[in-house]
């Protein structure tokens, strides 16, 4: 997937206003979670089947009902895994596809990979289609909610936030944004159910284009998402945004609303509104030159909420191999930061052939404080980030499984204060 760098500005607005208990955090300590990395490593070298999981990026997961986690993966390698007196590798030209989703049991072992087509012929879960003139459209997923089928309806439903991409020339060799979208997936069978278009956007510019879904999170009868636009294909700065849907109702195109500014602020009016070409930035940092990434990660922390990304614009040029924090007391910001994190550690041999990390994503459903709420009250936030090799030996990630999988960390969370 694309490492998409962003910043913006904005303010808070009445209804989203900081409460009254809310105070800054930071992470003051990690440590590796070789646990969760050796588990996904585990179920990617188990050659029982030759259809299943054996690497990906884009990492995601939503906690089920029933006890189970569902992950989700953009690019996903399938086939072989050879074995070599621990050194793991596939074949130089593996069967991959576009996206794909694992399975976790309740007890935490990767059972089983979901994937569309047949046993014989793998696809992508979420298929994809073509342009006119014969260009690839993919889907990549990304956050997930678990939320009623309909306000006030028994049933739930999984509800998986996608986005659309064409294959285009450079500099767009990530793709060219079209749209974002939602699946549905039935419960507890998982059942993929259909697919809406959520917002596509008209930009001419493809660069000012934004997509919904990096993040996701309830908050009282809201459901707020999080995106960017790619102004950083050229390296360019970009722009975070914000929308809130209420629940169940994510795949309701009519029911989103787009944060376009502070009414005190905006000759507009401001706040949110239903017309997502109004959409305002909120602000990332304090300068035009420092933000987050298009793939950062939001939680809540207390009354507070917790930005995580990868640092884009590091005063030393080189920040963007270090994850660091921003805070605010609203979804809409301002963000303050950032305060460092962690370098996330790489696999062995992963610096002679130009490995990166990025894509840090939070898992608050594995915190060991505060389970299941969707917030990292507490100590032990899960972070997963994905590595990838950028250089020209793009055939590293076969000769060495490691250096295209997920790898975890462990975060504690205490006051911004905190030296």
């Amino acid at each position: 997937m694309a490492v998409l760098i962003l910043l913006g500005v904005g303010l808070s607005v009445p209804g989203d206003e900081a409460p009254p208990d809310c105070s800054g955090a930071r992470v003051t300590g990690w440590r590796p979670d070789g646990r969760m990395t050796a588990e996904l490593a585990r179920y990617g070298n188990d050659n029982v089947r030759h259809d299943d999981w054996t690497g990906g990026d884009g990492t995601r997961s939503v906690r089920l009902p029933d006890g189970r986690t569902l992950w989700l993966f953009a690019d996903t390698f399938l086939d072989q895994v050879f074995d070599a007196g621990g050194h793991h590798s596939r074949r130089p030209d593996p069967v991959w596809v576009r996206n794909a989703a694992l399975v976790m049991s309740e007890d935490g072992r990767f059972e089983r990979t979901l994937l569309g087509g047949t046993e014989s012929r793998p696809a992508a879960l979420f298929g994809g289609t073509a342009t006119a003139d014969g260009r690839e459209v993919w889907r990549w997923p990304v956050q997930a909610v678990v939320e009623r089928r309909r306000p006030g309806a028994r049933e739930k439903v999984v509800r998986v936030l996608l986005w659309q991409r064409e294959a285009g020339s450079a500099p767009w060799i990530f793709g060219v944004p079209r749209a974002t979208e939602v699946a549905t997936f039935s419960l507890p069978e998982l059942r993929l159910e259909g697919i809406t278009t959520l917002y596509r956007p008209r930009h001419t510019d493809p660069e000012r284009r934004v997509l919904y879904g990096t993040s996701a999170l309830t908050r009282g009868r809201w459901t707020y998402v999080f995106g960017a636009d790619e102004g950083s294909v050229e390296g360019k700065a970009s722009r975070a945004h914000v929308a809130r849907v209420p629940r169940g109702e994510l795949d309701d195109p009519k029911a989103w609303r787009y944060w376009s500014g502070s009414p005190g602020m905006d000759p507009s009016g401001g706040g949110w509104r239903s017309d997502p070409a109004g959409s305002e930035p909120i602000l990332v940092g304090g300068t035009a030159q420092r933000g987050a990434t298009g793939t950062y990660t939001v939680v809540r922390h207390g009354a507070g909420w917790l930005l995580l990304t990868m640092d884009a614009g590091a005063p030393d040029g080189g920040g963007i191999t270090d994850v660091v924090s921003y805070w605010a007391c609203s979804p809409t910001g301002p963000w303050r930061g950032p305060h460092r994190v962690a370098q996330p550690p790489l696999p062995e041999g992963a610096d002679r052939v130009g490995a990166v990390p990025y894509n840090p994503q939070a898992h608050p459903e594995f915190s060991r404080a505060g389970e299941g709420g969707g917030g990292s009250s507490g100590n032990g936030l899960l972070l997963s980030y994905d590595v990838n090799v950028l250089g020209t030996d793009t055939g590293a990630i076969q000769r060495n499984v490691a250096l295209y999988r997920p790898r975890f960390l462990r975060l504690d969370i205490g006051p911004a204060e905190t030296p």
